[in-house]
């Protein structure tokens, strides 16, 4: 049960990335509408996980070279 829902959820993300992308080409506006949604979520998601990200400082991973 619990790989079917983790199925139906990345099913969703992938729907809604491509959507994002088809929007920013210019699709109809159930695209956009979809698009907006993913990135208000992604936007809640990354504020509700904040905190867990940067909070260790630089490390070497961090260099470009």
């Amino acid at each position: 049960m619990a790989v079917f829902v983790l199925s139906c959820v990345l099913v969703l993300v992938v729907g809604g990335c491509v959507c994002v992308v088809w929007a920013a080409r210019g699709g109809p506006r159930w695209v956009r509408g979809v698009a907006a949604v993913t990135v208000g979520l992604g936007q809640l998601v990354s504020m509700a996980g904040g905190g867990r990200r940067g909070s260790r400082g630089g490390t070497a991973d961090d260099s470009d070279g």
